[in-house]
């Protein structure tokens, strides 16, 4: 469905070990670009002793907005490969950095791509994968007259109720899957003297 993606439900961990370099690996869910910022300055901050803090993130249930780092490893040898294993298990939402510390010996440019996207594949494998759903959210006014038939339909569908006021005119929020989102909104249009006055549409935390 348009709506469906895939995250990770929690942080995993791997190791990879290559000619004396440690690649100590963590892949971590976000909601938010933001939240993906932040988690890579705690790491970077937490191994600063480390050569290299390298990484990549993906949000959004379009898959939209990402980027990589290679953090001072030649170009396109930790950061793309690292964002290469993001796309290879269609994940979003998550942010996934790898630390390496130096172990003397040089891998070279395949020996290198090879290491950051093994490291990255350990983490994700460690972690659990989910299936998640955009949601949206509707706010409406009806009359009180309408309640039966508004209640029948919010009964009849996988809808959460949110909130909601009984007056002379009634106002509930409710919440449901982003792609069944219009259909309900049809129905409700039918209803006599509802309107509907917010949409909003978010992914599912």
């Amino acid at each position: 469905m348009a709506d469906t993606f895939y995250t990770l439900d929690n942080t995993g961990e791997g190791v990879y070990r290559e000619k004396m370099s440690k690649f100590i690996s963590f892949a971590v869910p976000v909601t938010s670009v933001d939240e993906a910022r932040e988690t890579i300055a705690t790491y970077t901050n937490r191994y600063h002793d480390a050569r290299h803090v390298c990484w990549a993130y993906m949000v959004g249930a379009d898959r939209s907005q990402y980027l990589s780092s290679d953090n001072g490893e030649p170009s396109g040898t930790a950061g793309k490969p690292i964002l290469g294993q993001i796309n290879s298990f269609n994940l979003t939402n998550v942010v996934i950095i790898v630390v390496r510390y130096f172990g003397g010996i040089k891998l070279g440019t395949s020996g290198l791509i090879v290491a950051y996207r093994e490291a990255a594949r350990e983490a994700i494998s460690a972690a659990t994968i989910i299936e998640c759903h955009e949601q949206a959210t509707l706010r409406f006014t009806f009359p009180y007259l309408s309640m039966e038939p508004v209640m029948r339909l919010i009964k009849s569908g996988d809808v959460k109720v949110l909130d909601q006021a009984f007056n002379n005119t009634c106002e509930m929020t409710v919440q449901l899957r982003a792609d069944h989102a219009p259909e309900l909104q049809r129905r409700l249009a039918d209803i006599p003297g509802l309107s509907l006055i917010q949409y909003h549409q978010y992914l599912q935390e």
